[in-house]
């Protein structure tokens, strides 16, 4: 199912969102910012779990979102892609609604149902008319208490990941590209892999290895459940935890994630500096030049969604104007993403070149003038649209139950706190020019990135690299 296109900040931009493990193709509402307290009733059941609930009345819809704090970083050699493996199991029977009657049930409703696996979390999600939220609570506790895992339906849904795979990665230059630069920039860490997974480990992967999985962090105390839309929570709430309070909590869970996150196993390894060429099918070469970013939340990695944004948004950004529509354009794209994960990040810029542009005149004139970027594309003026166009964007996001459901959910499990909206909103208005130009020197022009690019005139040995100190 696909990534979530929520803000920078917590998880990519649309390129990122397009490729790394989604079956999906709603395009996802990105990460919102409020400024004032919402109307979210929160409960927290005796075995752990987190339940929010926000009540809208205007339409007779709902949105129900779950997120378990289960991802691709926490998995290992050998196990890669369990996580997004059992995601789509969760869809395929359970104890009560056995094979085919989860999707069913909500489509015959008029409802639609969704999913998506990301490095650091899994996130299910339903759209649903009201009047199917107290079913939609027994489908779900169902799933998260007596998942079936069929061997029938494991083996059939092997086949349909490796499709999967194969179209976001082999078949798509742009996703290859990116699954290079994340394994190349997050080398040795838990963020260094595919979310989809390796295909040895895909291939080798067993009904006991992704049910283990399930036991061990498809658990009340590991999750997260917040519903948007015409509901009265002290109605709904009796509900929920008649449904899931029975479900028991972990065991050592808490203790095993504290191991994985241990912040030295995050510390960046790759080498810096490097540059990598690998065979793709695009005619035309495609780059991708990454810098050491941001874990999700510090101050300085506010700022640096600024910059991002500031260089790199749309048509009109500097480095739109200074390689797509000037009137000797090198590039039909370029953009700059700041990626924060839960604990560590990744800053890059992405181009596609123009036919019959050379490759070396580009990079050369692209890394030789990055040092003009923080004194040419940065001023107050910018800074202040940027911060308008974010707190617009915010707006936006807040205006549908599925933007409010999964906004608290993230705030929630990221800051403790599904009102963080408002002391956020404060952080990105108190950036500062200055703040923006020294991050900006800092990434750009003090350091070096890993350089990545893909092109069909290239070898096609996969493994074919150069590197360069």
């Amino acid at each position: 199912m696909m990534q979530k296109n929520l803000r920078r900040k917590y998880i990519s931009s649309t390129i990122i969102a397009l490729i790394i493990s989604g079956c999906s193709t709603i395009t996802p509402a990105k990460k919102a910012v409020v400024t004032n307290a919402l109307n979210v009733k929160k409960v927290v059941l005796d075995n752990g779990l987190t339940v929010l609930i926000a009540p809208n009345p205007k339409l007779p819809i709902a949105s129900y979102y779950t997120l378990f704090d289960v991802g691709g970083r926490y998995e290992v050699k050998g196990t890669t892609g369990a996580t997004h493996f059992l995601e789509h199991m969760m869809f395929k029977g359970a104890k009560k609604y056995g094979p085919g009657k989860f999707d069913t049930l909500i489509e015959q409703n008029g409802g639609m149902t969704n999913a998506y696996t990301t490095n650091d979390s899994t996130v299910y999600y339903q759209n649903i008319p009201a009047s199917f939220v107290e079913q939609m609570v027994d489908l779900e506790a169902d799933r998260l208490e007596h998942l079936l895992l069929e061997p029938y339906s494991f083996e059939s849904e092997r086949k349909v990941i490796f499709e999967e795979r194969k179209m976001r990665y082999e078949n798509s230059p742009d996703g290859f590209l990116y699954l290079m630069m994340m394994k190349k920039v997050f080398e040795g860490t838990p963020y260094g892999q595919s979310v989809i997974g390796d295909v040895e480990d895909l291939s080798a992967l067993t009904r006991d290895q992704v049910m283990d999985f399930f036991k061990t962090y498809y658990a009340p105390d590991n999750a997260i459940l917040a519903i948007a839309g015409d509901v009265d929570p002290d109605k709904l709430l009796p509900v929920i935890k008649e449904k899931y309070g029975a479900i028991p909590h972990s065991s050592g869970l808490q203790e095993l994630k504290a191991k994985r996150d241990d912040p030295k196993n995050y510390e960046f390894k790759a080498k810096f500096g490097s540059e990598y060429r690998f065979y793709a099918t695009n005619p035309i070469p495609k780059f991708q030049a990454a810098f050491k970013g941001e874990r999700a939340g510090t101050r300085r990695a506010f700022v640096l969604d600024v910059l991002a944004n500031m260089l790199g948004n749309g048509g009109s950004s500097y480095l739109s104007q200074k390689y797509v529509r000037n009137e000797k354009p090198l590039m039909s794209e370029i953009s700059l993403t700041s990626y924060n994960l839960r604990h560590s990040g990744v800053f890059y810029f992405t181009g596609e070149l123009l036919e019959n542009v050379s490759f070396e005149k580009v990079k050369d004139q692209f890394a030789s003038e990055l040092k003009n970027f923080c004194a040419e594309g940065l001023d107050g003026r910018t800074l202040q649209k940027t911060k308008n166009q974010i707190l617009s964007q915010a707006y936006q996001q807040m205006k549908s139950n599925a933007g409010m459901a999964s906004t608290i959910m993230l705030y929630e499990k990221i800051f403790n706190d599904y009102n963080y909206g408002s002391k956020e909103m404060e952080i990105y208005n108190s950036v500062t020019e200055a703040e923006v130009k020294k991050e900006c020197q800092s990434i750009l022009v003090d350091s070096a990135p890993i350089f990545i690019s893909t092109w069909d005139k290239y070898p096609k040995n996969p493994t074919a690299l150069m590197e360069t100190k």
